[in-house]
């Protein structure tokens, strides 16, 4: 019995069957075929994120029959085959079938084939070796990617140490892929020869690192799949230092205990040493973006130091000090370095209170400690900040006549 996916919605949706009739129109019958992700995704009842799509028509092939049928054409990878159909806003990616002729372990040079079991021996797993005709009928040419799939077995196609010469990236998608579909021990031999070529990552582009790890991290539960890699010694190639897995492991249980939202930044920075210099040192090493370098450092900064047992004042002075954000990341690592029920509460009233209050801005400026008669200067700025620490010693008091009588006691304190 031939495996099926049935005539599913996103399959039959008028955009997607525009542009398998404009290729068929081209290239007859079965043509093109759906692959890789949304077969596996709909196999396994996850959600389908982009719609992939392989032919044997050469792209400039595709790329005549998409004009012809009046449908955008992009040519986004026209050297390995990928052209992109925008029918009705929605993207597909069209990419003819490959073989590879060379490769680095960075990049391939590719040539077309119209061989299918062809192009599946050069792609990564076995799940991800699946293509669905128009009718949702499955072909499987490796014999084992539907039963894998199903199974969470996340299987090389072929020789695992070839494929990851091929493509080093593959490493660390294996242990991606093994947080998201993985069930069960791992492949063992699969296992073995990411741990035996580990040292390849380093050669690797760094911004392919960072997106993979945060897209690795990114799943609900990674703690196996991280463990994997640590054990591997995969984990350390990546952070040139050991990882805190207790704390990493803490945090995601806090977040599937409290029902916090999965944050592969954060789980990141957990990760990481609490060695802001390191942490920097990383961030740049593998160019994560500047939001998630700067958020990281802030999380890891060793002031102000949290407390579960903090009183609300305590809380507002932190969160007026750093923001919520970096209050809120601080507890929760801090949570994370020694989870437990004992405290839970005091950690998730803290994080409540940090989140729902607004710093207010200081009742004063420049402008009225110069009213108050000091001159212009360096003198301004230092008054200032004596008012704005008694503002903040008496928390944030709502009331501007106060903060003018204290201004003016300091102004008149000082000589200038």
């Amino acid at each position: 019995m031939t495996d099926s996916l049935g005539l599913r919605p996103w399959i039959t949706a008028p955009a997607t069957a525009a542009v398998f009739d404009a290729l068929e129109a081209e290239g007859g019958p079965d043509c093109a075929r759906f692959v890789g992700g949304c077969v596996r995704n709909a196999l396994l009842g996850r959600p389908i994120d982009d719609i992939d799509i392989a032919t044997t028509l050469t792209p400039e092939r595709v790329t005549a029959a998409l004009k012809a049928a009046r449908i955008r054409a992009v040519p986004t990878g026209i050297e390995h085959g990928t052209v992109t159909a925008v029918n009705q806003k929605l993207p597909h990616e069209i990419t003819t079938l490959r073989r590879d002729v060379s490769t680095d372990g960075r990049r391939a040079t590719v040539a077309f084939t119209d061989d299918w079991a062809q192009d599946a021996q050069r792609r990564d797993f076995t799940l991800n070796a699946l293509y669905a005709r128009r009718d949702g009928s499955i072909f499987d040419p490796t014999g084992q990617g539907v039963a894998d799939a199903r199974a969470g077995r996340i299987v090389f196609v072929g020789d695992p140490e070839q494929r990851l010469t091929e493509d080093h990236l593959r490493n660390l998608r294996f242990f991606r892929f093994h947080a998201w579909f993985g069930r069960g021990a791992p492949d063992a031999a699969a296992l073995a020869a990411c741990a035996k070529l580990k040292d390849q990552i380093d050669h690797l582009a760094a911004e392919r690192i960072s997106k993979e790890l945060l897209k690795l991290l990114a799943a609900d539960d990674p703690r196996d799949a991280v463990r994997l890699m640590a054990g591997a010694g995969v984990l350390e190639v990546i952070l040139k230092a050991p990882a805190d897995l207790d704390r990493f492991d803490g945090l995601v249980g806090i977040e599937a205990d409290q029902l916090f939202d999965c944050d592969p930044t954060l789980r990141l920075a957990a990760l990481l040493p609490d060695d802001q210099v390191a942490a920097g040192g990383f961030a740049g090493r593998v160019r994560l973006s500047n939001d998630d370098r700067d958020r990281i450092l802030a999380a890891l900064a060793p002031m102000p130091e949290l407390r579960s047992w903090m009183s609300p004042r305590e809380i507002r002075r932190a969160v007026y000090a750093v923001g919520q954000e970096t209050v809120r990341d601080r507890a929760k690592l801090a949570w994370a370095s020694a989870p437990g029920t004992a405290a839970a509460m005091q950690w998730r009233g803290l994080i409540a209170l940090a989140e729902s209050w607004s710093p207010p801005a200081m009742p004063l400026t420049g402008a009225d400690v110069m009213n108050a008669g000091v001159p212009k200067g360096p003198l301004v700025g230092r008054v200032l900040k004596e008012v704005e620490d008694w503002w903040i010693d008496h928390d944030f008091l709502d009331d501007r006549f106060s903060a003018i009588e204290k201004l003016k006691a300091v102004a008149q304190g000082m000589a200038y």
